[in-house]
């Protein structure tokens, strides 16, 4: 049973490759809005690739969450994902992007994710909402702080 909750919390903790998922971008990032949507697509494109070091450039060295993770946590938990899952698939809509004084920001997606793997049934996948807070930090948004859970489950 714990190996399960292990898995379990695994996978929810790195659903956090979603946080930094798909998002579509249009035209060039000029305002913080379209500089939020462009580091979303830039996970997106990091996360297929399973680019783990891009991912975390993208996370403040500062970042903390409720779970008690850490940038180093979060490096580590992508490191285990990626090694167990041959491709990894998202598919990830915007529910909102509040903006505060262009240095600060709130980001709410939902995330399906999918992962191949040599599993039982070769395959997981998993649904979560997540608030993200960001900074923007000398013209570079970097993730400081998360909240997650399944999709109609409580966030934490």
């Amino acid at each position: 049973m714990c190996d399960r909750r292990r898995i379990a919390n695994l996978q929810q903790r790195v659903a956090i490759v979603a946080l930094l998922g798909v998002a579509a971008c249009s035209g060039p990032a000029t305002g913080p809005e379209e500089q939020l949507r462009a580091w979303v697509k830039h996970g997106h494109e990091a996360a297929l690739q399973k680019d783990r070091r891009a991912l975390v450039e993208m996370i403040s060295p500062a970042y903390s969450d409720s779970r008690g993770n850490s940038r180093k946590d979060i490096e580590n938990l992508f490191r285990i994902y990626f090694l167990r899952q041959q491709r990894v698939a998202l598919l990830t809509r915007v529910i909102d992007i509040r903006v505060f004084e262009a240095s600060a920001a709130e980001l709410i997606l939902e995330v399906g994710m999918a992962g191949t793997n040599d599993g039982v049934l070769g395959l997981s996948a998993d649904a979560y909402r997540f608030e993200m807070e960001l900074e923007n930090d000398g013209g570079d948004w970097l993730l400081i702080s998360a909240r997650w859970g399944e999709i109609g489950r409580e966030l934490r």
